[in-house]
């Protein structure tokens, strides 16, 4: 990379220091200090490097160098406080700009996770960020024990990991609510896919949802939604699986769709369990597991910490108190969608 030359505007009045330095011995006054940083502060903004600043100052220092081998010290002293106010206002300058490219990107992610802007110029700004939202996009969501925020530890690990995969691949990489979240192009499934292999590792055994590839500016905000509510669907159904795919949990928003329909069908079918001595949770529970691990009932004995015989003790007074037979094929369908609805919308600790 070839290095832009440094206008001579950044080295203003500096051979006139060190020609007073090698004079009087003396050190920088607080206006020169000031006009250092100033300097400093100006060539950051226009984008130069601090290497090649520090390379301009002495190449000029050398071109300045006292013919008095006595007046030396005082220059080098000079030298030393003037690269260093220059170099204070280039890091000034850049700790604003880094803080101002922050506040752009934070505002940008709220807008388009909330769709709170418009959409055409939406899709303009995305382009900064590595996104074309007329395409479509995809969001992982993964969350751990802790919230987490952007240059937090968590964060860094899990995007040096992308970035050494992948490269830039036109993936923003963000945090939100003390989530980790991960915007990909739709097509690129093996970027999210390591992301939460990587998320799930780095947040300690985290949990991570995928959404649904969608297309056009509110895609991602679709597909975000999407991942929101698999992890609340994880958590209401106690869902064991550290990746969770929202196209493979379709099935739980069309059941709750109709809440109404969903609260007398658990009504009906499992109410009766209530009068069960110990209440309805332990059989409810016996039921979880029992569909769980498949209709297998030694090993839903096994996750229940009973025998088979006491297993089916409570399979049989299941059957006696609401008149399904868990085993038979034909009630099985029934009691399972209820158990699922009962498990959506917490019943029994919720009154229907």
């Amino acid at each position: 990379m070839v290095e832009r030359e440094i206008p001579d505007q950044y080295l203003d009045g500096y051979a006139q220091i060190l020609a007073e330095a090698s004079a009087t011995g003396r050190r920088l006054t607080r206006a020169e200090l000031v006009s250092r940083r100033t300097l400093g502060e100006q060539a950051a903004d226009a984008g130069h490097g601090l290497r090649t600043l520090i390379s301009a100052h002495l190449t000029a220092t050398r071109a300045a160098w006292p013919a008095d081998p006595s007046s030396a010290d005082g220059v080098l002293a000079a030298v030393q406080q003037a690269i260093d106010a220059f170099a204070e206002g280039f890091e000034r300058a850049q700790r604003q700009a880094v803080r101002q490219e922050e506040a752009a990107r934070r505002e940008f992610i709220d807008d388009l996770l909330y769709g709170r802007s418009d959409l055409g110029r939406l899709a303009e700004r995305a382009e900064r960020f590595g996104l074309r939202l007329s395409h479509a996009h995809a969001v992982a969501v993964a969350e751990g024990p802790a919230a987490y925020e952007e240059g937090d530890p968590v964060p860094r690990q899990v995007e040096r990991a992308l970035i050494s995969r992948f490269g830039d691949r036109s993936i923003l990489l963000t945090t939100k609510d003390g989530r980790l979240l991960c915007v990909a192009p739709g097509h690129q499934d093996e970027v999210l896919t390591h992301f939460a292999k990587q998320a799930h590792a780095a947040t300690d055994g985290g949990r991570v949802a995928i959404g649904r590839p969608q297309s056009g500016p509110g895609g991602v905000v679709h597909s975000y939604e999407e991942a929101l509510n698999a992890l609340e669907l994880a958590e209401r159904l106690e869902l064991e699986d550290p990746v969770l795919r929202a196209a493979d949990l379709l099935v739980y928003p069309v059941l709750t769709r109709d809440r109404l329909a969903m609260a007398e069908l658990v009504r009906e079918a499992l109410g009766p369990l209530t009068s069960a001595r110990g209440g309805a949770l332990p059989l409810l529970e016996t039921l979880t597991v029992y569909f769980d691990s498949g209709c297998v009932a030694a090993e839903a004995a096994r996750r229940l910490s009973l025998s088979v015989r006491a297993l089916t003790y409570r399979l049989e007074r299941i059957h006696k108190l609401t008149g399904a037979n868990p085993a038979d094929p034909a009630h099985r369908y029934m009691l399972q969608t209820a158990v699922i609805g009962a498990r959506l919308l917490d019943w029994p600790a919720q009154e229907l």
